[in-house]
């Protein structure tokens, strides 16, 4: 089977955001690489199928969980929110995942733009 190639985000336009208004926040479309030298966010990229994820690397093993909390550590440490205000909510035992931001998605909206134009 064929890998899916990815490509650079434009940095305008809404297809480049890996950001969307959920029901109760905000959702984060993330590609995440366990078992990486060290733990980082890099650029929003394009999928093969026109989506846009955010990249995310964690030294954490894929294996119960651990992964999972070490991505929930690490965007709650950048963004300066509580880990109790994300959620892993899709892709629990995958690479793609989605991962929900309680609370008013405008202004986490804003906040987050404003933090990847500082990128």
């Amino acid at each position: 089977m064929p890998r899916s190639r990815t490509k650079r985000a434009s940095p305008t336009g809404p297809e480049s955001s890996p950001f969307s208004i959920g029901r109760d926040g905000l959702r984060v479309r993330l590609r995440v690489t366990p078992k990486a030298a060290s733990d980082r966010i890099d650029p929003v990229e394009s999928m093969a199928d026109g989506g846009a994820v955010l990249k995310v690397a964690v030294t954490a093993a894929p294996e119960n969980g651990k992964a999972n909390a070490a991505v929930v550590r690490l965007l709650a440490r950048e963004w300066r929110l509580p880990r109790s205000a994300l959620t892993v909510t899709a892709g629990a035992a995958d690479r793609r995942k989605t991962v929900s931001i309680a609370g008013n998605a405008e202004r986490l909206l804003a906040d987050l733009g404003a933090w990847r134009a500082g990128c």
